[in-house]
């Protein structure tokens, strides 16, 4: 039951933070097509690719003192901030696990911002479908993004370059 927990906290010790549940919930999903193990369920839903596994699983480690949620009031939203606490990083030295180094492939999604995280689940949870197929089905599903063709493509040059990453 815990190695999933485990493997979020590892995660998160691959990095200062992460802003944003959006920002969260697009780099797990990401990092699974990248074919990294994480073992939440994700379906379609309002921003893309969403997984309440996930949701319940960071709120269950914040309530264990293992992630820190720090809420930011913004102009009309609220941001969260997720952190690695003392008390997960002294749990993570107790546990071994199997991943892959996460590091560059956060560095590389922390610097993009939310919005093109979205492009490119979205691009990722479509990819059995041919390109173009794609492409259209991401500016339908998406619309009120008003993601351009010149989007698309760098979401394509990003995938690549993730999946490069070893």
């Amino acid at each position: 039951m815990l190695e999933n927990h485990a493997k979020l906290m590892q995660f998160f010790s691959s990095t200062d933070e992460i802003v944003g549940r959006k920002k969260l919930q697009k780099m797990i999903y990401i990092l699974k097509k990248c074919d990294i193990p994480f073992e939440e369920r994700y379906q379609f839903h309002f921003y893309g690719p969403y997984s309440e596994e996930l949701t319940l699983r960071v709120e269950e480690m914040c309530n264990l003192g293992f992630i820190s949620e720090t809420r930011e009031e913004k102009k009309n939203y609220y941001q969260y901030r997720y952190q690695l606490t003392d008390s997960g990083r002294a749990f993570l030295e107790h546990y071994t696990m199997d991943l892959p180094p996460l590091n560059n492939h956060i560095t590389e999604m922390n610097a993009k911002s939310s919005r093109f995280l979205e492009l490119v689940s979205t691009m990722l949870f479509f990819e059995d479908l041919p390109k173009d197929e794609i492409a259209e089905k991401v500016l339908t599903v998406k619309s009120t993004q008003n993601y351009s063709d010149d989007d698309i493509q760098e979401g394509w040059k990003f995938i690549e370059k993730l999946r490069g990453i070893h």
